[in-house]
């Protein structure tokens, strides 16, 4: 069964790379005519957005790469930037 959410309710979820990865959270959603093109994800401090960007605020995801949203988004790993440890170092 297909459940309709409104925009405003994704509002803050977790996303989750669809390896299980804590990606990040929903900050805002970007609407072009009546549908969603694109994502809004805020890279909070235990996230692997914080660790892959180093200072940066976040990341826009193209919507096509959204795999489901529920209590949760899940992402494809593609959305994900390249980060190995040794980028950090």
């Amino acid at each position: 069964m297909l459940k309709m959410k409104r925009v405003s309710e994704a509002e803050s979820i977790r996303v989750y790379t669809d390896d299980g990865l804590y990606f990040g959270d929903v900050e805002d959603a970007i609407l072009t005519k009546n549908k969603v093109e694109s994502w809004k994800v805020r890279a909070t401090r235990e996230s692997f957005l914080a660790k892959a960007l180093a200072g940066a605020k976040g990341v826009i995801v193209p919507h096509q790469l959204v795999r489901a949203i529920g209590d949760i988004m899940i992402v494809s790993k593609a959305a994900a930037p390249s980060y190995t440890e040794e980028d950090t170092q």
